[in-house]
């Protein structure tokens, strides 16, 4: 071999050593956001005391990206963006679960902020959750992969407009109908596929909550149904309202669901309610198996 081969292989060799490394540091992580309640430490990203068992699977390096579940969405979407920040930028990339409210999280700040420039940070937050800048300069948006919902709060629920829930709450004044369909362009997810999880296992004092409930949100919510109001979805075997249609097909009535929103699981046989129960329990369920499964 002349030197001029050598000197090509060398080089090769050097690139493919380079790529490597590059390859070694990009990291996977699972973050999983909170709903209406709170429960874990705000910045605390090990804290999954709103969940459940810290030890029990839940998606590749999980991080419960905490936030009050008191305050308005405006107002707290900070510590969201932050942990984007820190784990979905550079050579890292991130799946993303949301329950109950930490729907509106993640779509308020993909519509409003997800092709904003963004510093690639070092994954090494601090007691506020907050990363440094790592040095590598900036990028458009988050590195996301999916985003899996369960019983999503995206359109609101009929509970916060009746009032069953404390009217003292700042959240609870987001959380109306009317309120949460007009606080972002549900359409605009940066091109990232929201995966929903529908519950229905609702009970008689939830008859507030149209067609299929599970217990706090109505299908029209869970299911990502389009519109500047609710309206009534359930399972086909309810004769008495249109159907939630599984993927992202319209729904039963031409009602379409908003852009890059994807049923992934509808509860037919009424088995999974709205909470985790300490124990990843009710419709969070279904989300943590899938995020177990295929968030590696």
């Amino acid at each position: 071999m002349n030197r001029t081969g050598r000197v090509a292989v060398a080089l090769g060799l050097a690139l493919t050593a380079m790529m490597a490394v590059v390859a070694a540091q990009a990291t996977n992580y699972s973050l999983w956001i909170n709903g209406r309640g709170g429960g874990g430490q705000v910045g605390n990203h090990a804290d999954f005391s709103y969940w459940g068992p810290a030890t029990t699977a839940a998606g590749v390096n999980k991080k419960s990206v905490n936030w009050d579940g008191y305050n308005r969405i405006s107002s707290t979407n900070g510590g969201i963006r932050d942990a984007l920040d820190c784990y979905c930028t550079g050579a890292n990339w991130c799946y993303v679960a949301a329950h109950s409210a930490g729907n509106l999280q993640i779509g308020y700040a993909l519509s409003l902020y997800g092709t904003s420039t963004r510093s690639i940070k070092t994954p090494s937050p601090n007691a506020a959750g907050q990363c440094g800048n790592s040095g590598a300069g900036t990028q458009t948006g988050w590195n996301i992969k999916w985003v899996d919902v369960a019983g999503g709060a995206g359109g609101g629920s009929e509970l916060a407009d009746a009032g069953d829930w404390a009217l003292s709450e700042p959240l609870v004044s987001d959380l109306k109908t009317s309120t949460a369909r007009a606080l972002y362009n549900h359409n605009a997810t940066a091109g990232k596929t929201f995966y929903m999880f529908a519950g229905s296992r609702g009970t008689l004092y939830s008859f507030v909550l149209p067609g299929q409930d599970d217990e706090a949100i109505a299908y029209h919510s869970s299911g990502g149904v389009s519109g500047s109001s609710g309206a009534s979805f359930c399972n086909p075997s309810d004769w008495f309202c249109n159907d939630l249609t599984l993927g992202t097909a319209a729904n039963q009535g031409g009602r379409a669901k908003w852009s890059n929103h994807n049923v992934k699981f509808r509860d037919d046989g009424e088995a999974y309610n709205h909470y985790t129960a300490g124990n990843w329990g009710g419709i969070v369920s279904r989300a943590r198996a899938d995020m177990a499964a295929n968030a590696q």
